[in-house]
């Protein structure tokens, strides 16, 4: 049932945000000249898929996760973007596909070791990764790697359709600042 509400809820939101994914990607070009950012990350079952965002750092930031990242490597656009939470927009493509769910554990990067490590002994790849849950409108971020993989576990365990359109809701109106960049 959580497929098809993913599935649903993602490709209307894709037909009804498309005016705002056109506007931002012409102004990305302008900000970065390169707008659209494709990073590899962690699925279920530790399988590698193709996470799509709006770029929010220059184009020569090292790939590394958000909280190890320079707080100067991200755009003025790039800010505007991570505040609103509009550059994550484009991973409703990754939802449609079906690599993510909009709920679910966020998607790491390979090189976090640690945290594949934590998540890995939880059980926590055995779901797709999510747009929003638990751990981001609580604010935890990739930087504590055994608390973040508790607090997923937590969802994984516990997720019902309320507690999926309460973790949605609460992304969109303002909770949780996402990773944290120094």
């Amino acid at each position: 049932m959580i497929r098809l509400l993913d599935f649903f809820a993602a490709f209307f939101g894709l037909l009804l945000l498309w005016p705002v994914l056109l506007v931002v990607t012409v102004i990305g070009l302008f900000d970065t000249g390169s707008p659209i950012f494709i990073q590899i990350r962690v699925g279920k079952n530790k399988k590698a898929f193709k996470l799509i965002k709006f770029r929010t750092m220059s184009v020569k930031t090292k790939s590394v996760a958000s909280h190890l990242a320079n707080n100067a490597s991200i755009t003025k656009l790039g800010n505007f973007l991570r505040k609103t939470k509009i550059d994550e927009l484009p991973q409703l493509i990754n939802v449609v596909k079906g690599d993510m769910s909009l709920v679910g554990p966020r998607p790491n990067l390979f090189n976090q070791e640690e945290l594949i490590k934590e998540r890995d002994a939880l059980g926590v790849y055995d779901v797709l990764p999510g747009v929003t849950g638990l751990a981001q409108v609580q604010n935890i971020d990739m930087s504590t790697p055994g608390l973040l993989a508790k607090t997923d576990k937590q969802m994984i365990d516990t997720l019902n359709v309320k507690d999926y359109f309460k973790y949605i809701m609460m992304t969109v109106t303002g909770s949780g600042a996402g990773d944290a960049v120094k």
